[in-house]
Parts: structure tokens; sequence; C-alpha cells
């Protein structure tokens, strides 16, 4: 059973979509094999200005990009990079029982967004 907060995210999804003008795209998983997650960041300075994702997954991984595109929008990199799985799983209300993983490749794709939009 998914949580009430996984279940509005999937049915609709915020800043789902390629983001244009982005500084950085960061991916995880792979194409084919499982979820896929592609993030995409635009800075102002040091802050998170926006971010967009697409997904390759079940509901929870839907659900894990678009939480963590709201979680992180307005952050500093510093803060959004130390968002952790735990913390978007609460954000979440929950995962159902081996899909943590969704979580962590929503995490890992802003991380790999991040770091390549810094290193511009």
């Amino acid at each position: 059973m998914y949580s009430q907060q996984v279940m509005d995210h999937f049915g609709d999804p915020r800043n789902c979509g390629e983001l244009e003008d982005a500084d950085g795209m960061g991916c995880a998983g792979e194409p084919g094999r499982g979820n896929y997650m592609i993030i995409w960041v635009k800075l102002d300075g040091d802050q998170i200005e926006r971010l967009s994702f697409k997904t390759y997954g079940c509901p929870p991984a839907i659900a894990a990009g678009s939480a963590i595109t709201e979680m992180a929008t307005g952050k500093c990199v510093d803060a959004a990079l130390a968002i952790t799985r735990e913390e978007l799983i609460e954000a979440l209300g929950g995962l159902p029982l081996g899909r943590d993983h969704c979580a962590a490749l929503a995490i890992e794709a802003l991380g790999k967004a991040v770091e390549v939009a810094v290193g511009h």
C-alpha cells in the first residue's frame, strides 16, 4: 500500500520533464534494467533555482523524483546535497518494503546533476 504522499506525487508529479536551460544533468540507474532517473538542475549562484526530472520506474520512483525536486528547490547546493534517503522517504510518508531504492535513485541523480552544474 502506498502512502497518501506517494499517491499525490505519483498522480500529479511536480517538475516533470526536461529542463531546457539546465546547468547540469544527472542520471541514476540503468536504462532497460529497472528504475532509471534523470534530474536537471538550474543554479543561481550556489542556490538551486529550478529542478526537473524524468524517470522510468514504478510509482514510488516517480514520487521520489517529484518530491526531491520540491525538497531541494531554493536550497543552497550544500543543503540540497545533504538531503538523505531517510528524509526523502519520510517526506513521502514511507515507502513499501523493498522500495527504498527509489529514494536512493533520486538522491543519486540529484547529486550527479549538482556535481555537473557546479563544475561549470
